[in-house]
């Protein structure tokens, strides 16, 4: 029998550790499309991966995915202006997406982006060579990369390295590794500082645990290779501290927020500057993003912050800790919204969440009107309930 799903304004209730608690389904938002993108920041949202549902994604098992439901996935945060951060941590690198499935999903995304006009930078690391022990393996790994991403057409992000993090024994390692690689780019990159919250084996990044001994020699890095570098995302989740990055860098690099916590006020910015964005939040959040950027774009402040404001909440909780389980959140969404079909990830990670957590989540999305259609997001999530054991 199939379940009669609830109607907007019907009660609908939400599993909590010792309980329950009831929301009331809002009626959907009609957002307007804005394929084109926007005059006043460049934004890029960081697309998760859909897993084929009939894939043996299991820890360890190589990736299997679902090419149609990913690459639409691609197409509709395209027609909200946003270009694609693809092959990033969202997508589940060093998490179960492994160097093939990486090569296959940048190829089709750069083709797709080519096709529509849309702009794609994707994400080359050292992750294909975990036995690089050495910081000459570390650079034949990512130059590896870098030739690879740049064949395709997308403009390359360079990518923190488990490796460099391992074989690296000071912070002149660091800058020796990256001035290599930026001697050989082709195009300008943009250069991604992931922080310990996204990824324990990155602490320590740039040759310290001190974030501002750290950030000092980021900056001469920066400040070596400025020319070589379009912008820097900083994913550490503080807001103090990108703004002061975001001071300190050579004019004409750009600061691409990475921060999920705080990011409305970083894009919005100061009379100082402002942050441009690169976040996997976006690709939750596309239809509100991109009504909240074409109101900075026509200088309407306020409505930027209103449009802003429903969904940080809901991108605080989908990236609480542990952070790096922020992809079952991403994907979570996804399926409630009716991007994919099933709730099933790379690498068996929709077991990473709980279900309350999820509930809460379900619940903020939808007090954020970013369900299309919220009967069948409310029809899924009990669904989910069920198997899971618990029954409203």
């Amino acid at each position: 029998m199939t379940a009669t799903a609830p109607a907007p304004g019907t009660a609908v209730r939400i599993p909590t550790a010792d309980g329950t608690t009831t929301i009331h389904l809002n009626d959907p938002r009609e957002w307007a499309e804005h394929p084109q993108p926007y005059s006043s920041r460049v934004a890029f949202a960081a697309a998760h991966v859909v897993a084929d549902p009939r894939g043996d994604n299991v820890p360890g098992a190589p990736a299997a995915i679902d090419w149609e439901a990913t690459l639409a996935f691609r197409r509709h945060l395209f027609r909200y202006g946003l270009g694609v951060a693809e092959a990033m941590d969202t997508a589940q690198r060093n998490m179960g997406l492994d160097w093939p499935a990486v090569q296959e999903l940048v190829s089709r995304s750069a083709v797709q982006a080519a096709e529509l006009g849309a702009r794609i930078a994707s994400g080359a690391g050292t992750d294909h060579a975990p036995e690089a022990t050495t910081t000459e393996a570390v650079i034949a790994a990512y130059l590896e990369q870098v030739e690879f991403v740049e064949g395709t057409g997308s403009q390359v992000i360079v990518m923190a390295s488990r490796q460099l993090a391992r074989a690296a024994t000071s912070a002149e390692d660091y800058l020796a590794v990256y001035d290599r690689i930026l001697s050989e780019v082709s195009r300008p990159v943009v250069l991604h500082w992931l922080g310990e919250a996204f990824d324990p084996q990155l602490a320590g990044y740039w040759g310290s645990t001190d974030v501002d001994t750290a950030t000092a020699t980021f900056l001469d890095l920066i400040r070596s290779h400025a020319g070589k570098v379009d912008g820097v995302k900083v994913s550490l989740l503080s807001e103090s501290h990108e703004i002061g990055l975001r001071r300190a860098l050579p004019a004409g690099v750009r600061l691409y927020t990475g921060d999920d916590f705080n990011y409305p006020t970083l894009i919005r910015g100061d009379d100082q500057g402002h942050s441009d964005a690169l976040l996997g939040a976006f690709a939750a959040i596309a239809p509100a993003a991109s009504a909240a950027l074409a109101a900075l774009d026509e200088g309407d402040v306020a409505r930027y912050d209103a449009e802003m404001a429903p969904t940080l909440e809901l991108s605080r909780t989908v990236f609480e800790a542990p952070t790096f389980h922020y992809k079952t959140g991403i994907a979570f969404l996804a399926w409630l919204a009716g991007h994919q079909d099933g709730f099933t990830m790379v690498g068996g990670l929709q077991s990473a969440r709980s279900l309350t957590h999820l509930g809460r989540v379900f619940a903020l999305a939808n007090e954020a009107r970013l369900l299309p259609d919220p009967e069948l997001a409310a029809h899924r999530f009990a669904r989910l309930c069920e198997v899971q054991g618990v029954t409203a």
